[in-house]
């Protein structure tokens, strides 16, 4: 893959808020000073966070969302499913909304 394609990549992970703006700027000279990235570095450019932009209650579908490339509202199916059909869905919800990070603003 050549460096446009790359800062491209990284712009368009950014812009979606899957890098902070200090993991970004990290990423961008890290590519263009020419030096590898390292691997097991830590941090993952994937990190599960729940969304401040698409939320209706406390931003896990949004978040999970974002992780997995689908829709929103597919999660928000899937917990309303789990939901009517045996009461797990509230659980499951409230258990990742406490203990899943909230992004940062």
């Amino acid at each position: 893959m050549s460096d446009a394609e790359e800062l491209a990549r990284l712009g368009d992970l950014h812009a979606r808020g899957v890098l902070t703006n200090e993991e970004f700027a990290r990423a961008k000279a890290r590519l263009l000073s020419g030096v590898a990235t390292p691997t097991g570095s830590g941090t993952t450019m994937h990190s599960f966070r729940r969304s401040l932009r698409d939320r209706w209650i406390g931003g896990v579908c949004g978040g999970l969302g974002r992780l997995t490339d689908t829709p929103s509202w597919f999660w928000r199916m899937l917990f309303t499913f789990l939901v009517i059909c045996a009461g797990t869905g509230v659980l499951l919800y409230v258990l990742l909304w406490i203990f899943i990070p909230s992004e940062e603003a």
